[in-house]
C-alpha cells in the first residue's frame, strides 16, 4: 500500500470517501481543510491567517499549507500509507508533493478524481448549510477549483497514476467502487 490523493471539486464528496476508505484501510486520512478548520476555530496564527481566505472562498496559500504536510506525513503512523484530501491543490504542490514523499521514503500510487456535474455539486454545498457556504462563494470555490486545481488532472494522468471515479451515486457505491479501485 501507499499514498492516496483524491482530488475533485468541492462537493464531490472526497471528505466522505476519503474516510471511508482510510477506515476500510485502517490508514490515515489526512484533510487539510479540517486541519484548517481547526486552526480557525483555535484562531492559531495559521488560523488566523487562513479565516481571510476561507471567508471570501479563496484557497488558502501553498505556504501556509506545506509545513503542515511536511509534519504530518512525518508522523509514524503514516510511514506507509495514507490518503490526503484537499491536497495538493496545483500543480506546485503537486510537485512539493512528489520531493516530500521521495524524502521520506514513500510513495503515491493512486490519485482518484471524483467527477460529478456542476449543477450537483451546487445543490450538495448549499445544503451543507456551513457558514462560508452562500451561493455566490460556491460559485467562486467552484471557479478557482477550475483554475487551479483541474490542471492536476493532466498531471497525475501523465504520471499514470490517474483513476476517475463517478462520484454522482450513492456514497455507498462510490465507496465500494474506491474499495475495488484500490484492492
Amino acid at each position: 500500500m501507499a499514498g492516496i490523493i483524491f482530488l475533485g471539486p468541492p462537493g464531490s464528496g472526497k471528505g466522505t470517501q476519503a474516510q471511508i476508505l482510510a477506515q476500510s484501510l485502517a490508514i490515515p486520512h489526512i484533510s487539510t481543510g479540517e486541519i484548517l478548520r481547526e486552526a480557525i476555530t483555535n484562531q492559531t496564527e495559521l488560523g488566523k491567517q487562513a479565516k481571510a481566505y476561507v471567508d471570501g472562498g479563496e484557497l488558502v496559500p501553498d505556504e501556509l499549507l506545506l509545513d503542515l504536510i511536511r509534519e504530518r506525513l512525518s508522523q509514524p503512523d503514516a510511514q506507509t500509507s495514507w490518503i490526503l484530501d484537499g491536497f495538493p491543490r496545483n500543480i506546485a504542490q503537486a510537485a512539493f508533493l512528489d520531493e516530500l514523499v521521495a524524502e521520506l521514503g514513500q510513495s503515491c500510487q493512486w490519485a482518484i478524481d471524483l467527477k460529478v456535474p456542476q449543477a450537483v455539486l451546487i445543490q450538495r454545498l448549499l445544503l451543507r448549510g456551513r457558514k462560508d457556504d452562500t451561493e455566490e462563494t460556491v460559485r467562486r470555490r467552484l471557479e478557482v477549483y477550475e483554475e487551479k486545481t483541474a490542471p492536476l488532472i493532466e498531471y497525475y494522468q501523465q504520471r499514470g497514476k490517474l483513476h476517475s471515479i463517478d462520484g454522482d451515486r450513492t456514497p455507498e457505491e462510490v465507496a465500494e467502487a474506491l474499495k475495488v479501485l484500490v484492492s
